[in-house]
């Protein structure tokens, strides 16, 4: 499997992986943090590039991707994912299968240029709504302390020491991708490699500083008006006061979205990517626009 596929985009190298055939492009969109997507989401888009054409975009700074000093910016985000793919030959209109943080970026991008996208497939999307709402029950200030610790913590498991030993199943084998078999041993050796080389990002961090603000841009263009379908899981926040389950359920109302909940936990297209996949198909064949 050749991971790479590099366009040049604002002067940066991003990795646009692509596979499968078809007149419907699946775009998968990585969660902060996740260190190589492309790798990461084979478990759901290897059942589905059977059918489609599906491309995983690497964002600045995460999987084979080169670094950047643009700002982390709603606005840049969505600009860059649809340059990169523009120059990798994939035009639009997309399906957005968002995973986490990426949320956020969907909901801007939907919205912003409807035309660009038919419809959001979400892998335990990030809603905007939920970002805003915790800003007002945790302070910035504190936010942002809790943010410099959480980097200090990655920084020292980045250099994939004893500590780092000792926590793996909470960091590099969280999804269960390095001791499960949807990947092969040569590409549980690159997926290690990149945890540890991109683990500690500054454009992960930067991302982070940003969420209200870019969770407040997504938010301000309100609900998707494209068909969306929902899995959803019952993920803790930072805030006791809020559910992460009812924000979901409660955005995917307003959108008019299909619900599906999830107790496989943040990552659960790692563990249930057969019942994703299936569920997905049917959903945009219902809606008319699987090929």
């Amino acid at each position: 499997m050749n991971c790479e596929n590099l366009v040049e985009v604002g002067g940066t190298k991003l990795n646009v992986y692509t596979e499968g055939e078809g007149a419907v492009t699946i775009v998968f969109m990585a969660g902060n943090g996740v260190t190589c997507p492309v790798l990461e989401y084979k478990p759901i888009y290897r059942r589905m590039s059977k059918k489609y054409r599906i491309a995983v975009i690497e964002k600045a700074g995460y999987g084979f991707s080169d670094g950047t000093d643009e700002p982390r910016t709603i606005e840049n985000l969505v600009a860059a994912d649809r340059e990169a793919l523009s120059k990798a030959g994939l035009e639009p209109p997309y399906v957005l299968a968002p995973h986490s943080y990426s949320g956020f970026e969907a909901v801007y991008w939907a919205n912003t240029y409807p035309d660009e996208v038919s419809a959001v497939l979400s892998m335990d999307m990030g809603v905007p709504e939920l970002a805003v709402a915790q800003s007002k029950e945790i302070t910035e200030e504190k936010r942002l302390k809790q943010l410099d610790k959480s980097d200090s913590l990655l920084k020292k498991i980045a250099k994939d020491g004893f500590f780092a030993k000792l926590i793996k199943s909470k960091t590099e084998n969280v999804s269960g991708l390095m001791t499960g078999d949807e990947l092969t041993d040569e590409e549980k050796q690159v997926y290690r490699r990149l945890f540890y080389k991109n683990i500690a990002n500054r454009e992960f961090y930067e991302e982070s500083r940003l969420m209200t603000e870019n969770a407040q841009k997504a938010a301000d263009t309100g609900a998707l008006k494209c068909p969306c379908c929902f899995f959803i899981s019952d993920m803790r926040t930072l805030s006791k006061n809020l559910s992460w389950r009812k924000f979901g359920l409660d955005f995917a109302e307003k959108c008019g979205g299909e619900v599906h909940l999830s107790d496989k936990g943040h990552m659960m297209y790692a563990f249930i990517p057969d019942e994703m996949a299936d569920t997905f198909d049917k959903f945009l064949t219902a809606n008319n626009i699987a090929p």
